[in-house]
């Protein structure tokens, strides 16, 4: 019996005369993903993608997973293919619907005739369909077509008929790259993987920059972020980090500057940075996973001050959420256990006792005069090495 994986898309649907090229991207994407799993056919129809194994050395299972993390499908499901008539439809409902069915009490047929010179419509066959199921299923299931624990589709296309049992959602969201590039500030916390994974849901192509402060900050600290990186990776597609040290920057601001004042130096200097990065890799923005008032430099003031030191859009997908909601995100993305593993981030040496929580630009930028700013930055810049993060899916 042939196997196919259907993909349903999800916000595509809606773009009217820039579907097709909305589509040619997901396709694309699903093309690239598929070189890891053997060889595929992928095609699409009717506002559905076809993902057809054409040897026995596919392996179905992992290319499932992949469409499963590909953003832009709403939902997957693995389908028999049958020919367009009764005796193979009935025979495929038979032989292979039954063990979607084993765990459940209760099912629906839903019958689509796309071809309308089908001699049979959506309700004869969701009752034929039915019929065949509940013989084969020995009295072990129930239909409900109120609350079914499963629904069986019957779908009548040009070229075949298909039959599934129960859709998985899929990604949701838009294709990677269809709203351009951002750079993320990575840290090894909880929220900013949070946020990578949220704007890459939105079609934005992600690179990322990780700040360290060797020898504060160890290689395992490192290692971590790297990890991180490759978890949303499953989603995003490969992710390039660029690591620039800020040890120099942390030092020289803990010799000459009020000790109030060094994270909100530190993140102007992370700002500028981080700009230069991204228009060095033809990045639009920057995106960083503060969420307003989770912590002192991230007052509506602070943020004020550090923004002013940025000379690219700065994306928050982070900024009304409580820490749960972020949380839950990142449980879902597998990001949280690796996120607090107790490794430290460069934001958390030379940390303040009483950091400013509404600091006045003015008194920043007086404090920011005791460093030469520029020289400073090209400094870090020169340090950038670049690791790729490789999607492990």
């Amino acid at each position: 019996m042939n196997e196919i994986i259907l993909c349903k898309y999800g916000e595509i649907v809606l773009k009217g005369a820039n579907k097709k090229f909305f589509e040619d991207m997901l396709c694309r994407q699903l093309k690239d993903r598929a070189k890891k799993h053997g060889h595929f056919e992928i095609t699409r129809a009717q506002s559905t993608i076809y993902i057809k194994p054409l040897d026995g050395d596919c392996d179905l299972d992992g290319m499932f997973d992949s469409a499963m993390h590909t953003f832009g499908i709403a939902a997957v499901s693995r389908a028999a293919v049958c020919e367009k008539n009764l005796d193979d439809i009935k025979r495929v409902a038979r032989e292979y619907i039954p063990d979607f069915l084993e765990n459940c009490r209760t099912f629906k047929v839903e019958g689509k005739r796309s071809d309308k010179h089908f001699p049979y419509n959506s309700m004869d066959l969701s009752q034929i369909v039915g019929g065949e199921i509940l013989s084969a299923m020995n009295g072990k299931i129930k239909v409900d077509v109120h609350h079914p624990d499963v629904v069986v589709k019957v779908e009548i296309r040009e070229t075949a008929a298909y039959l599934h049992a129960g859709q998985f959602k899929g990604a949701g969201g838009m294709p990677i790259g269809s709203a351009g590039n951002g750079l993320v500030l990575l840290s090894g916390g909880i929220d900013s993987p949070v946020a990578a994974y949220m704007m890459s849901k939105r079609g934005l192509h992600i690179e990322a920059v990780h700040f360290e402060s060797f020898p504060y900050t160890s290689e395992l600290a490192r290692e971590k972020v790297i990890d991180l990186a490759r978890k949303v990776a499953a989603y995003s597609g490969d992710i390039y980090v660029h690591v620039i040290s800020l040890t120099h920057i942390q030092e020289e601001i803990a010799r000459n500057c009020e000790e109030d004042y060094f994270t909100l130096l530190l993140r102007r200097y992370m700002m500028t940075i981080a700009s230069k990065v991204a228009e060095k890799h033809k990045c639009r923005c920057l995106i960083t996973g503060e969420s307003l008032g989770q912590v002192a430099s991230q007052t509506l003031e602070a943020i004020t001050v550090t923004e002013n030191a940025a000379s690219l859009p700065i994306l928050r997908p982070c900024i009304g959420m409580d820490k749960e909601e972020i949380v839950t995100i990142a449980r879902k993305i597998d990001t949280f256990e690796k996120s607090i593993e107790p490794y430290e981030d460069c934001c958390t040496v030379f940390t303040p006792r009483h950091p400013r929580t509404k600091p006045e630009l003015s008194k920043v930028l007086v404090q920011e005069q005791k460093l030469d700013f520029d020289a400073l930055v090209e400094e870090a810049l020169a340090t950038e090495y670049t690791i790729k993060a490789e999607a492990e899916i």
